[in-house]
């Protein structure tokens, strides 16, 4: 830890001693445009719509991730509807006594590294690291944040209160597709010697495409989504949180009048030391603050939304009737029907990345006998995330007026207007969401990180000098993301996030019947407990 912040402290020292030269305005910029030219081609590519209508165009990746949620849906009968209590109660603990009554079992698809067995590895007690909860916070914290603040209000500002509905049907839609990847997540982690757990895309990828025969194939799209998701964690994961949870404190709390207007090195410092104090701990310290920032933020959040609406019950049913006629009769300015749908599948599935393999890193790590556990606890995110957070975001943007239609608005305009429509409801919730946001960057960095070194520790190996260099690189980027303007970077970023679904959903379509066989075997496992 003390090499990692003296290099966060050596890095700040240098940028604070040539701030004027190395990043002034026109630095950023000429840092911007060259790599922008350099990656347009990449981006362009992820993001490149299918047109429907002349107005209107699907981004080929959304129809991707909406196809295989829907074919999960299918495939498992409705799983994300049917197994949503079981999903409850797992966490409740009502099945705990599965993992550790009776002989010892160990699930046959649970794997290790060569030299030791799965049955030493269960004798030893090495059966993962955090809780389900834990597990189901750590991913729900790099979720959980600017998307279902901002996102919304720019979804709506383009689509309209229509786009509200099919937002909330991805929101359905994409519980069935994180069953699908955290099951296999759980399924092909790796558990070294001193009880790490090393899991998610890169394992299930290459060991299970092996089982069924496609050894090159499992090796070459696990590389390509490790390289992906060590490129996200640096840019969406990091820069882009950093610099906007910096812009949003100054806005929100009119910090732009006071001493720390324009210093954003000195906010992206404090947030580098307090990032590296919790990620130099693994796991374990990540999931110990996110289980406490995550639900407390979410609720203190929450009970702000639900007051406003409280105050302004009587509006309630218009806008009810405002989402569901919208989302059926939309004119004019968004296409039609079709743009509105569009703009609430993109937000739906943009904001809880369902398909995109990421939150299967974290639900690797829990201490569980059987992958399907885990995999029905997965599927409590994007209901927790889409289908609750971002529809009373939406409502009471609804309600308070806040919304113009047709509008093109950023992140940072999207987030004031939440703000403004807190603002409506009692005059300081502004403050509290510019902590959310804060809070939300924080802990979306901090997950990230965890999916970016367990990508990293695939790619170049595990040891103490990789992950030092990994988390090093991590911390530089929250200083250089509050810092400096690179929207050319976190653009590129984000398509690499988005291209992550192409390897894993490859692997998804392969291997759902050994989701469908783990599943079984688990529900069998908790129906004898009941009966016994």
């Amino acid at each position: 830890m003390k090499r990692i912040i003296s290099l966060c402290g050596s890095f700040f020292v240098f940028m604070y001693t040539n701030a004027q030269e190395t990043y002034s305005e026109s630095i950023d910029q000429h840092i911007n445009d060259g790599f922008k030219n350099a990656t347009d081609w990449f981006v362009d590519a992820i993001f490149a719509e299918i047109p429907i209508t002349s107005q209107v165009g699907i981004p080929w990746v959304l129809v991707v991730l909406l196809f295989g949620a829907s074919y999960f849906t299918i495939y498992f009968k409705g799983i994300n509807f049917r197994s949503f209590f079981t999903s409850i109660n797992i966490i409740r603990g009502k099945y705990d006594d599965v993992e550790g009554t009776g002989n010892l079992e160990v699930s046959e698809s649970v794997h290790t590294i060569e030299g030791d067995q799965p049955d030493t590895v269960r004798v030893e007690g090495k059966d993962g690291e955090v809780s389900h909860f834990q597990a189901l916070t750590a991913a729900l914290s790099a979720t959980v944040g600017l998307g279902n603040i901002a996102g919304v209000a720019i979804a709506l500002s383009i689509g309209g209160a229509g786009a509200t509905f099919w937002m909330i049907l991805v929101g359905f839609l994409g519980m069935a597709s994180k069953f699908v990847e955290c099951t296999l997540g759980v399924a092909y982690r790796e558990i070294d010697q001193n009880g790490t757990v090393y899991g998610g895309p890169m394992y299930y990828l290459s060991k299970g495409l092996k089982e069924k025969g496609f050894t090159t194939l499992g090796k070459v799209l696990a590389v390509i989504f490790a390289i992906m998701c060590v490129g996200g964690s640096f840019g969406g994961g990091n820069m882009f949180q950093a610099n906007q949870a910096f812009k949003l404190f100054e806005h929100v709390t009119g910090a732009e009048n006071s001493f720390i207007h324009g210093k954003g090195w000195l906010f992206g410092l404090v947030m580098a030391i307090l990032v590296a104090i919790v990620i130099i701990g693994g796991i374990k310290k990540i999931a110990k603050v996110t289980d406490k920032i995550v639900p407390s933020m979410v609720v203190v959040y929450v009970l702000a939304v639900v007051t406003v609406i409280t105050i302004n019950y009587k509006m309630i049913p218009e806008a009810i009737y405002a989402i569901i006629d919208g989302a059926f009769s939309a004119e004019g300015i968004t296409g039609g029907m079709i743009g509105v749908m569009i703009q609430g599948f993109r937000r739906g599935a943009f904001s809880n990345e369902a398909g995109i393999g990421s939150a299967s890193i974290a639900h690797a790590a829990v201490k569980t006998k059987y992958a399907a556990s885990e995999g029905l606890v997965a599927l409590l995110e994007p209901f927790i995330d889409t289908v609750l957070i971002c529809t009373m975001t939406a409502i009471v943007l609804i309600i308070t007026g806040q919304i113009e239609l047709g509008t093109q608005i950023s992140d940072e305009q999207g987030v004031l207007l939440t703000a403004s429509a807190l603002e409506s409801g009692i005059s300081w919730f502004p403050y509290i969401l510019s902590l959310a946001v804060i809070l939300f960057a924080f802990s979306s960095m901090i997950s990230w990180s965890y999916y970016g070194y367990q990508a990293w520790s695939y790619l170049f190996g595990r040891n103490k000098y990789v992950e030092y260099i990994y988390k090093s690189i991590f911390c530089i980027c929250v200083i250089v993301g509050s810092a400096a303007s690179l929207t050319a970077v976190t653009d590129f970023s984000d398509a690499m996030i988005f291209s992550m679904l192409v390897p894993n959903m490859i692997g998804l379509f392969i291997m759902v019947p050994k989701v469908a066989k783990e599943l079984k075997k688990y529900k069998q496992r908790i129906s004898a407990n009941e009966i016994l």
